[in-house]
């Protein structure tokens, strides 16, 4: 789903709301939980999971076109790890 298909979907589940509102909704949402992230903080949205960032460490890695070894920077990933509920959806296939 990309995010233009869940502002469509947000706008006929919500038809008293303007295609334009939901729009920013959906981006201020997203800003909040990058700016969360980038900060070091956590996002945890209870039934869907929780988002953190981890810590990697630097390596020699390999440029891919040509195999010289490269260095990689250490740098900090997001990362989600989803709910009980959100987990037992997949897992039944009940939506």
């Amino acid at each position: 789903m990309l995010r233009s298909d869940l502002v469509r979907r947000l706008a006929t589940e919500h038809p008293d709301l303007s295609a334009g509102d939901i729009e920013k909704i959906v981006e201020s949402f997203f800003d909040t939980i990058a700016y969360q992230l980038a900060g070091g903080g956590r996002v945890e949205i209870r039934g869907f999971g929780t988002f953190t960032t981890r810590s990697r460490e630097a390596r020699t890695g390999r440029n891919p076109r040509t195999g010289e070894p490269v260095t990689v920077n250490p740098k900090r990933v997001p990362f989600f790890k989803p709910g009980k509920e959100l987990r037992l959806i997949i897992d039944t296939g009940a939506a």
